[in-house]
């Protein structure tokens, strides 16, 4: 890849001078505007605050910011890339829209660019599987997640009850019944109930991978109305309907985590990446008291912890495609995550996408819980996300453009099955039509 620090030296002398030696200014000497098109999360806030040491490494590149909420981003960054409008030249995607998008010829392929230095092996496997196609990349990740089992260890001892290694739904819901009690402000469970495909479905698929079920057979036939996703669905509405919060269809990640942090959750089973805020006194009431597990299973483990990643892409609409790889490759690099750790201490570095990272020893010791979440990630398997054979790939969201609307419809009738609105059976019945509908409209994935 075409470093820009090269033409430096030239840019200081007068034009006149370089003209009266016969030199002429490379075209990447003069000042390269990208445009960045990111979420408004913590990990992303904190890499725009690194910009300066960006800047002081590549002066002749300049960054421009578009941050958006997450389904605003997920619309514009697709309308603009499907349509090579070029708006954006780095993009943030996720391991859902990075393989789709590869093959749609929309991202531009990154391993020939690599430098040696970049250490490629060095990300997680799972990570980088993720946002592949045939062994190419496609996308540099930023940060990745899966999902645990948090609890209050204050309140297990008081009930006398001991929190295993990873625990089944059956036993979250023994648990959930001890440490149960509303009169003092804490309820045994929380978990998201928010529709969506990335908020409730991202837990409840997980579950319904647990429950030894799957979105679709071999055929790509819908399997909404199975027994494994009537069980999985029972067990998440009489969880939440008995021992969670009220109100919890409006719970997504960011309510659930302040209810844990404000100590009203005595479980909670989300993303691995509220680790660090749920274990800082500065940010969580119940910091000291804070236990870990994996995340729970019921008949398989297979498919039972979540695997997301936030990584950049360049488009290939892109105008400053050097410029842009050359900023998703100090964002993501193994530099970059050691300039955070300096700057603002290690539980801030982005999680999940380097071995180098769980290999720290500084790391480990400010982030007790971090062989858990290595664990966690590692274990993840997209490509075998279920005790029954898959035509997909995804472990809480299956990899084909049809799932957004599927995903979405299916989480607003999760919602409607715990708010009464409609009984488990009618729901699933009906997002099971749903989904054959829209397949048949669409046809089959290739």
């Amino acid at each position: 890849m075409r470093r820009f620090a090269r033409v430096l030296p030239v840019i200081g002398m007068s034009g006149m001078g370089l003209a009266g030696l016969g030199v002429c200014l490379p075209a990447m000497a003069q000042s390269t505007e990208i445009t960045v098109a990111t979420v408004n999360n913590p990990d992303m806030v904190t890499m725009q605050s690194m910009m300066s040491a960006f800047h002081q490494a590549h002066p002749d590149i300049k960054v421009n910011w578009v941050t958006l909420p997450e389904n605003e981003l997920r619309q514009k960054v697709t309308t603009d890339i499907a349509s090579g409008a070029g708006q954006y030249d780095v993009v943030t995607v996720s391991n859902y829209e990075t393989p789709i998008w590869a093959q749609n010829d929309w991202l531009k392929p990154l391993d020939e660019d690599l430098p040696e230095d970049y250490d490629v092996d060095d990300l997680l496997a799972p990570v980088k599987e993720g946002l592949s196609v045939d062994g190419e990349l496609y996308a540099l990740p930023f940060y990745a997640e899966s999902s645990v089992t948090y609890y209050r260890k204050d309140l297990f001892e008081k009930a006398g009850i001991e929190m295993p290694e990873k625990p089944t739904w059956d036993q979250m819901k023994e648990f959930a019944s001890k440490i149960h009690s509303p009169s003092d402000g804490v309820y045994g469970i929380c978990l998201r109930g928010l529709p969506g495909w990335g908020q409730n479905m991202a837990l409840f698929g997980t579950m319904v991978n647990s429950f030894g079920g799957r979105w679709f057979d071999m055929d790509w036939t819908p399997q909404l109305d199975s027994p494994e996703w009537k069980n999985a669905a029972n067990a998440y509405v009489e969880l939440l309907n008995d021992y969670g919060p009220p109100g919890v269809t409006s719970n997504g990640f960011t309510e659930s985590e302040t209810l844990f942090a404000n100590g009203q959750c005595g479980m909670w089973v989300d993303s691995t990446v509220a680790a660090s805020y749920v274990s800082d006194p500065d940010t969580s009431k119940v910091a000291e008291d804070v236990g870990f597990a994996q995340a729970p299973y019921q008949t398989t483990e297979k498919g039972s912890n979540w695997l997301f990643t936030w990584a950049l892409a360049v488009p290939q609409s892109s105008q400053h495609q050097d410029a842009a790889e050359t900023f998703i490759e100090w964002a993501t690099s193994k530099d970059y995550i050691n300039a955070v750790a300096d700057e603002k201490g290690w539980l801030s570095v982005p999680p999940g996408t380097r071995q180098s990272t769980y290999d720290s020893a500084d790391y480990k010791q400010a982030a007790p819980f971090a062989p858990l979440v290595e664990k966690a990630i590692s274990s993840a398997s997209p490509t075998d996300p279920s005790a029954q054979e898959v035509p997909y790939t995804g472990v809480q969201f299956v990899t084909i453009p049809q799932f957004q609307a599927i995903g979405t419809r299916v989480g607003q009738l999760m919602a409607a099955m715990l708010s009464g609105q409609q009984s488990v059976d009618d729901a699933l019945s009906q997002g099971q039509a749903f989904t054959e509908r829209l397949m048949q409209q669409t046809g089959k994935p290739q």
